[in-house]
Order: structure tokens, then C-alpha cells, then sequence
């Protein structure tokens, strides 16, 4: 069996998007059919602008009730000019919070990784997401977000997954 479906299954939390032009909101995933879920950042752009993040927490795959997820006390990154695959992973602390401020450098590419267990979610939250805000007016940031859900409570083949929304 391949690593998809056995190891790990991943979502999307938004698609390439110029986080300068405005916030963004990012698409929800279930940790229900998960233990865990790293969540990966990956910005590029010639913006002076850096990166903040806000880590949500939901009840229900829409609607229902939001709040903030204050469990990020600590993060990686990779930042460079250009992520070429040579820079290597730093870590930061902080006091638990649900945002990251000023990721990485002003104008570099980053790769940020975060980490949640579904038992860091309130009780009756079984879903979340991450936002990127608006991050100011100078140039382009542009931001994907991708959700890699891990520790699967029912490894299957990739086509018989439970959709990540689910």
C-alpha cells in the first residue's frame, strides 16, 4: 500500500492566492478520521509585506460555531530568497496563541509548518482551518495553504478515503 491513504491524506486550505489583495479565508478539514494534521504555508511573491497566520477551530464543516485554536507554542519555517530544497527547517516558540506574526523575512519564499492534534480541539470542535489576513499593500504575497492529515484512523486506498470534509 502507498503512503497516500495508508499514512496520510491531504486537503486543500486555499489555492494560490495574492494575500496583499485581501484576507483569505481558509477551507475547513475534519480531524475526525485523523489524529493529526501538519498544516503547510508556502509563500512566494516580491512583497516587503510578511506573513501572519490565525489557526480556527469549527463545529461543523460550515457554519456552525468559530473560534480561535490558542495552541501554537511553537512552529518551522524554511525562508529564502528563493526555496530551492538547499535551506534547512528553523524553529520558533511562542506563547500559545492561534496567530503566528511576521513569519520568515520580508520578500523571501517560505514553507511553514504547523502542527495539530485533534485532541488539542475543544470539546464538539471536530474541525479547522487556517486564515491568512490581510498582509499590507506593498507588492505580492502570493499563499497556498495545504492540510496533511496524518495518523488516519482508517487507512484505505487513496479513492476509498473519507473526504477530508467529512
Amino acid at each position: 500500500m502507498e503512503g497516500l491513504g495508508r499514512l496520510f491524506d491531504v486537503s486543500i486550505g486555499c489555492v494560490p492566492t495574492d494575500a496583499v489583495a485581501g484576507a483569505i479565508t481558509g477551507k475547513r478539514v475534519s480531524l475526525k478520521n485523523a489524529d493529526a494534521c501538519t498544516i503547510l504555508v508556502v509563500t512566494t511573491g516580491a512583497s516587503t509585506d510578511i506573513t501572519d497566520v490565525d489557526l480556527q477551530q469549527h463545529t461543523a464543516s460550515t457554519g456552525g460555531t468559530t473560534a480561535d485554536l490558542d495552541i501554537i507554542d511553537h512552529y518551522y519555517y524554511k525562508s529564502e530568497t528563493t526555496l530551492d530544497g538547499d535551506e534547512t527547517w528553523t524553529r520558533a516558540t511562542q506563547t500559545a496563541a492561534s496567530e503566528i506574526t511576521n513569519v520568515g523575512a520580508a520578500s523571501e519564499e517560505l514553507l511553514l509548518a504547523i502542527e495539530v492534534n485533534a485532541t488539542q480541539l475543544s470539546d464538539g470542535y471536530s474541525y479547522i482551518s487556517l486564515d491568512i489576513p490581510d498582509l499590507g499593500t506593498n507588492g505580492t504575497r502570493h499563499c497556498a495553504v495545504l492540510y496533511l492529515l496524518h495518523e488516519l484512523r482508517a487507512p484505505r486506498k487513496p479513492a476509498n478515503l473519507v473526504a477530508p470534509l467529512s
